[in-house]
This record gives C-alpha cells, sequence and structure tokens, in this order.
C-alpha cells in the first residue's frame, strides 16, 4: 500500500466506529425504553419521502404530523424482504446524508457481528439474529400483524418473516387489494390488546400495505396507481393510525413508536415502475420515532 497507512485487521472495526465530524447524539436512549415501554414498529409499506413530506407540509396527516416531521433516510433495502432483514437485524433507515457508520443513530445494535462489539451510546445492545430475539430475552412478547406477502405464511417465503415473532397475525383482509386493509389490521389490534397481559411488556411490528400497489381506489376517479392515489393512501392511514394510538395509550401505558417506510415506489420516474431497483424515489424514504 504504497503512500497510504496500512490498516491491520484489529483496527477496522474501531475505524469503522471512530466519530466523524457528522456523528450526532443519540436522539433517545434505549436503555431507558427496553423494558419501561411497549415498542411499536410501523412499516408503511412502500411509502416515498417526496409525498410523505408533501402531504405533511399540507398538513393531510394531522396525527403523524402530531409526532414530529419526517426524517429524509436511507432505505435499508429496495424491496420488502432485503429491507426487512436488515431492520429487523438493528441496521433501520440512516439520515440521506450518512457518511460514515458513526452518522446514523443505532437504536439497536447487534453484540455479535464483530463491528467492535461496544455498543453505541443510546444504543440497546441485543443478542440474537434479530431485535425480537434480543427483546424476547428481556421479559418481551413480540407480534407481527403482516400485510404485504412477505408476511402472510402462504408461502415457504412468507412464513420467514413471521417465523421472528413469538405471536403472528394475518388474514386476507390485511391484504393489499383490500381498500379496508388498514382498518382491518387496527380493529384487530384493538381487540387482542383488550386481552393481553398488561405486565407483559409487547414489541409489535405492524406491515401498513395500503400505500403499496393497488393505491387508486383511495383517489376518487383513478383507474391506475400514481403519485395522487400513492398520497390518498397515506391520508387514509393516517386516520387509522390515530384510533391505533389512542387505543394503545389507553389500554398500555408507555409506548416508544418507530415508524418509517421500508422503500419507495417509482411511477414512471426516468422511464421507471415499481420498486427492486435502485432509484432515487425508491432509495428515498420517511423515518421518524416518538413515545405516545
Amino acid at each position: 500500500m504504497s503512500g497510504k497507512e496500512k490498516i491491520t485487521e484489529q483496527e477496522v472495526p474501531m475505524r469503522l466506529f471512530a466519530p466523524s465530524k457528522s456523528a450526532r447524539k443519540p436522539s433517545v436512549d434505549m436503555n431507558q425504553v427496553v423494558g419501561k415501554c411497549d415498542i411499536l414498529m410501523i412499516c408503511l409499506d412502500t411509502l416515498r419521502y417526496d409525498v410523505a413530506h408533501q402531504e405533511e407540509s399540507a398538513g393531510n396527516t394531522p396525527v403523524l404530523n402530531r409526532y414530529g416531521t419526517w426524517e429524509k433516510c436511507q432505505a435499508p433495502g429496495n424491496f420488502t424482504y432485503p429491507s426487512h432483514h436488515a431492520m429487523f437485524s438493528g441496521f433501520f433507515p440512516c439520515k440521506y446524508d450518512a457518511r460514515n457508520m458513526t452518522d446514523r443513530e443505532l437504536l439497536f445494535f447487534p453484540k455479535a457481528i464483530g463491528l467492535g462489539k461496544k455498543t453505541p451510546e443510546g444504543a440497546y445492545g441485543f443478542s440474537g439474529s434479530t431485535i425480537m430475539e434480543g427483546l424476547e430475552k428481556d421479559g418481551y412478547e413480540t407480534w407481527c400483524v403482516g400485510g404485504v406477502a412477505f408476511f402472510d405464511k402462504r408461502s415457504d417465503m412468507g412464513k420467514v418473516f413471521p417465523g421472528f415473532f413469538q405471536k403472528s397475525y394475518w388474514n386476507p383482509s390485511f391484504s393489499c387489494p383490500v381498500k379496508e386493509s388498514t382498518k382491518n389490521q387496527v380493529d384487530f389490534l384493538l381487540k387482542k390488546i383488550e386481552a393481553a397481559d398488561r405486565e407483559k411488556r409487547i414489541f409489535l411490528y405492524l406491515n401498513v400495505d395500503a400505500i403499496h400497489y393497488p393505491n387508486y381506489f383511495y383517489l376518487e376517479g383513478a383507474v391506475h396507481d400514481g403519485l395522487d392515489s400513492h398520497a390518498a393512501a397515506l391520508r387514509y392511514v393516517d386516520g387509522e393510525l390515530g384510533r391505533l394510538f389512542e387505543g394503545w395509550k389507553k389500554k398500555r401505558g408507555d409506548t416508544f413508536v418507530i415508524c418509517c417506510s421500508d422503500h419507495g415506489t417509482c411511477y414512471g420516474e426516468d422511464g421507471c415502475q415499481f420498486h427492486g431497483i435502485n432509484h432515487p424515489a425508491v432509495n428515498t424514504i420517511p423515518y421518524k420515532h416518538f413515545f405516545l
């Protein structure tokens, strides 16, 4: 390595986690969350950042607006399967201008993967293959309420993600082609928490698929999906999340929420359609976390 500093294998983890100029202090200490709060992870499947920001700025999503502004972030993957493997391992969307591992805020840190093995400030260090496995070891009951086909348990691949949870639920009324899918998911959850043990902390993953295709039926007169129907689907979801949040606060108490998209999608930009490709509309997503 002529003219360059030679880095040993032992030094690599230290370099990865050395503070950068843009590194930021954690916004929340997850060690004060875990064990004290329920945790809701809500994935607004396929939501684009530009649409989320547009609706936020227009005041069209009053429930989500109540809990802070969307952060512009990089998606962990360009479609549901890789993105969720990353998030369930603790690697959530990172801020859009991140240039270093320390530029991202790690809420959950997998202790055994070799990246220094020192849990970053504010992160919950977990053992196991997923954050759910780590939380189960700390007494949480883990729930999954599915939406898109990767959570429907009707195929071998559709059983992978539900298998990460102690309890997993899906039925056809939660699926993408059903206009009332989010309402049905929320109705189901409100009934489940009525019977849940209040002494047992819950980690819930909810896959909201209303924004995923097809979404044209959320916009009166539309016959094809597009940016306008994508936005209309988000407005519908916002109202249903309001019911979920109010019901959860009333029955469950202290709750920390992680709300984000897993990837965006294209509606003809640069000749591109759908997702599973690397395009700015796919790779740029909204993220926020907050307490109820």
